[in-house]
């Protein structure tokens, strides 16, 4: 690794050594090779384009989604001492042109960009008057037609590989299974010699699923756990969305509403709160999120069925991004396996996407019905793989299963001999002989299956029936009125009668332990810090509403907690503190050491 590098590392980004592969990967970049870079969310992939560009002649470009995103980047690199800048289509004129000026006079080390903006004529013909140091794409997986976030503008950036041949090109992403990193290199004319995957594992984050009981109590539970702490609350629909805010403010949390319905101002300055935020909940739509750059979330709920394992990744992969302990929930039911199956059908995508598009939610659902670690399905899903985590809930408390072969062919039996146009809560009462109105009338009160079931109770039919729905044996038919039909799969299933292992339902909320075994991560501030670190918070806060930027700008959480554990009374202790390089040490220092030595 060059001296150059290193000494980059330590006084601008306060660290004294590289992480994982990334000396490995700054080293490749800076002598002029392309790469492509798989890194989990967190995992340091902006430095591994930001040094090179720094080290290497010329500005570094680099091209990103989101302004939001653009704009934060942008703001954490100049408090970092950096020379950066983003070009966008907001920009007033006088910006704009003062940009250029800088642009082609060499004042920028970084120059961020969406593609949108970048692909124009008159923008590509002004850069190619300019010396780059690099390309880099972030969330590169935009440009797949697999990937879970396709953007066409992303598909148009192949014409970077003609418009600037011999400048080193850099792919980025988080989040890309195997047919989409192929596609990625082939798209970009990157070499599969220059990949360099880091694996998909985030082991700070703590992942569980639950099957939906009470969605807003099963959510007031975990928020018990977090309070004072930032997180996302991700619901399938507008409605939910604003709904499930209010709902969250009236239970006194400072909760958000983030949508693609909502007025764009508004929506912008929801976004703007919670980055700058110490404990406010955004309660959004997939339409929120991707790029969010904060690093203190400590947790996301999926109240609804996301779209796809990637989506989850993703969408999961928000929380924690800088490296403390983090927690995740999703809840799902039966509806939500039905409503997404709906989606896909109802598409006009052409029939592969959407053969793909019910592969992937088949995936997903296996993992929320798996028995086995959590973390292992998920890593398994993109050809990566761990030991049982100890870190996700069928870890700490595995799931009891039971054979369910026969209740599995009580249960189809049932649907076919009351015509496969019943819902599920029909279904159950036949199986448990209930005699009501709307079953006599039918006459299901004297088919062979009516009665049959009586060895489980309601809550357990119903788990069967959405595992099985889970398992593709049994269709939903949205359009109409939620009716069960037997799928392809489950007329194999009757024929060849297979065994068949089914969970067993988890206990009623009432009779269940508030926090299980491994449920709360351990504490990352130890207690005789706790107040210093709440000292240093306020600190912080106080600095960056002066500045008008998120807290995290300064300082990240992480090196708030260095601070409070090392206590450094002087300049010189203090930049030993990682994080913490000489801008930020010049800035901020005086500051925070005063404050430190109030609480000696």
């Amino acid at each position: 690794m060059t001296s150059t590098a290193l000494e980059i590392l330590k006084t601008v980004y306060g660290y004294d050594a590289f992480r994982g592969p990334q000396a490995r990967i700054v080293e490749h970049v800076i002598g002029g090779d392309n790469a492509f870079v798989l890194m989990p969310t967190g995992g340091g992939k902006s430095l591994c384009y930001q040094i090179p560009a720094i080290v290497r002649s010329g500005m570094g470009l680099v091209v990103s989604p989101l302004l939001a995103l653009m704009a934060d980047q942008v703001a954490a690199l100049r408090q970092a001492g950096v020379k950066a800048a983003a070009l966008n289509s907001d920009l007033p004129a006088d910006e704009r042109r003062a940009l250029w000026r800088d642009i082609h006079g060499g004042d920028l080390d970084l120059l961020y960009v969406a593609p949108e903006t970048l692909l124009r004529q008159e923008v590509l013909e002004r850069l190619g008057q300019v010396q780059l140091s690099l390309i880099a794409i972030d969330e590169a997986h935009c440009l797949s037609q697999w990937g879970h976030d396709f953007r066409p503008s992303y598909r148009q950036l192949d014409a970077l590989v003609r418009q600037f041949p011999g400048i080193p090109r850099m792919a980025l992403t988080a989040t890309a299974d195997e047919p989409t990193r192929a596609e990625i290199l082939s798209h970009l004319d990157i070499a599969q010699s220059d990949a360099f995957i880091d694996g998909f594992d985030r082991p700070n984050i703590r992942y569980a699923i639950e099957e939906k009981d009470n969605p807003r109590a099963q959510l007031k539970d975990f928020l018990r756990r977090h309070e004072g702490e930032s997180g996302i609350v991700y619901c399938l629909s507008k409605r939910k969305t604003e709904e499930t805010a209010t709902w969250l403010r009236d239970q006194g949390h400072d909760a958000l509403a983030y949508h693609a319905g909502m007025d764009k101002t508004a929506r912008e300055a929801n976004q703007t709160r919670f980055q700058r935020g110490e404990a406010v909940i955004m309660v959004a739509t997939v339409a929120f999120g991707m790029g969010i750059d904060k690093p203190d979330v400590r947790f996301v709920v999926h109240i609804d069925l996301p779209g796809s394992i990637e989506a989850y990744y993703q969408e999961t992969g928000r929380a924690g991004r800088d490296g403390l302990p983090s927690d995740t929930l999703m809840l799902y039911g039966s509806e939500d396996i039905a409503l997404r199956s709906r989606f896909i059908e109802e598409s006009d995508a052409p029939d592969p996407r959407r053969r793909m598009e019910r592969q992937k939610l088949e995936a997903l659902l296996g993992l929320a019905e798996t028995a086995g670690c959590r973390r292992q399905a998920l890593l398994s899903y993109f050809g990566d793989h761990c030991e049982p985590c100890g870190n996700c809930d069928t870890c700490a408390r595995p799931p009891e299963l039971f054979d369910g072969t026969i209740a599995a062919q009580k249960a189809l039996s049932s649907i076919y001999r009351t015509g496969e146009r019943f819902g599920q809560a029909y279904v159950v009462d036949v199986l448990l002989g209930a005699r009501n109105d709307r079953i006599v009338h039918f006459g299901h009160d004297r088919i062979s299956t009516f009665g049959i079931g009586a060895e489980h109770d309601n809550r357990t039919w119903r788990a069967i029936l959405r595992q099985l729905i889970a398992l593709r044996l049994v269709d939903v038919d949205l359009a109409g009125h939620g009716g069960l039909s037997i799928a392809p799969a489950g007329l194999d299933f009757l024929r060849d009668k297979p065994r068949l292992m089914l969970r067993v339902p988890a206990a009623p909320r009432a009779r269940r332990q508030k926090v299980g075994a491994g449920a709360v991560q351990p504490a990352a501030v130890k207690d005789a810090d706790r107040s210093l670190f709440q000292a240093l918070r306020q600190k912080r806060t106080e600095i960056a509403r002066t500045q008008n930027l998120p807290p995290y700008v300064i300082f990240h959480d992480r090196t708030l907690i260095e601070l409070a554990a090392a206590r450094p009374a002087s300049r010189m202790e203090m930049a030993d503190v990682p994080g913490i390089g000489e801008t930020k040490l010049d800035r901020y220092g005086p500051a925070f050491l005063a404050v430190i030595a109030e609480h000696a």
